[in-house]
């Protein structure tokens, strides 16, 4: 079993790592510390990324990727990054989804490898925002966008095995699934506004999950919730024990499957179908504000402060 501690650790420690979820709090930063021996994923659930699976092309770099009775095992494989969303990770879950929706798979479960299930976007990508065009920070939230909509609008039933941490970009693939079972240490964030971003496009999904007054605190406060809070608010289905999780997930995946395939297939489409002239609407309007806040100083400002592991000095231009 992962056994985890929570330090508060000067911000000038040389041993800082970053974590989307960490962010200054006066002179100190929350940080989650593990012990060198945990318990690694379920063997069972997990078939190497080069190794070819009847029907599925498996042929990703930042993806595990198993089929087994059924059920689909797409596991976030950068465990020494905690699986952060880098351009090549986003590629990679599209192409992957696409392969499950076309494989015998009935269900999809989603989890992340290591300590986290993903804490958001990844740093390097974070650097390469700055100095972008418009264009180009059009088609980035253009590319999230289908990301997203491809997870939501999944046609087979999905369940996300929240592991740890997911912040920003990783609480929304855990929150876009049909189904979201978390441990008890799973911590949750939309924390956009306080690195200069805007959390357009997931404010989107986030307002038919919660409600306007919810979405206004999370996404205004950028705060870090946990998984008991985002049970009360509806957000997660369940909390499960670690060492229990993939297990939890698998036997719900079986209960689904007992499920009429066409069924499910044309509940999820109506379901889809009820939500999508709105959504269409709505991220238009996000992609568009996303771009925007890119171009700002307080943008620049905010990732440069973040990557420099310093309180930003905001301008409001």
């Amino acid at each position: 079993m992962r056994l985890k501690k929570i330090a508060l650790l000067d911000k000038d420690n040389p041993r800082w790592e970053d974590l989307s979820a960490s962010w200054f709090d006066g002179k100190q930063i929350l940080r989650f510390a593990q012990e060198d021996k945990f318990c690694g994923q379920d063997e069972r659930l997990i078939t190497n990324a080069h190794t070819p699976v009847a029907g599925l092309r498996m042929n990703y770099k930042t993806l595990q990727l198993a089929l087994d009775s059924g059920i689909a095992t797409l596991t976030l494989n950068r465990p020494d990054k905690r699986n952060a969303i880098s351009y090549e990770l986003i590629d990679d879950l599209i192409r992957a989804l696409d392969d499950v929706n076309n494989s015998s798979a009935r269900i999809l479960i989603l989890t992340g490898a290591g300590k986290a299930f993903s804490s958001g976007m990844d740093l390097e990508n974070l650097k390469a925002l700055i100095g972008r065009t418009r264009e180009q920070n059009i088609e980035d939230s253009r590319t999230m966008v289908r990301l997203f909509r491809t997870l939501y609008e999944f046609p087979k039933p999905t369940i996300a095995a929240v592991n740890g941490a997911a912040i920003a970009g990783g609480t929304g693939l855990a929150l876009l699934c049909d189904f979201t079972l978390a441990v008890p240490e799973a911590k949750f964030g939309y924390t956009e506004v306080r690195i200069g971003f805007v959390p357009a496009i997931v404010s989107t999904f986030l307002l038919r999950q919660v409600g306007e007054k919810i979405a206004r605190d999370l996404l205004l406060t950028g705060r870090i919730f946990d998984a008991a809070e985002a049970l009360k608010m509806g957000l997660i289905n369940e909390i499960v024990p670690p060492e229990n999780l993939l297990d939890r997930a698998r036997e719900l995946a079986s209960r689904l499957a007992e499920n009429s395939p066409l069924s499910l297939l044309n509940t999820k489409r109506l379901l889809t179908n009820q939500a999508r002239a709105e959504l269409d609407s709505q991220i238009e309007a996000a992609v568009r504000e996303n771009a925007g806040v890119r171009e700002s100083a307080d943008f620049r400002e905010g990732i440069t402060s973040f990557l420099e592991k310093r309180q930003p000095k905001w301008t409001g231009r």
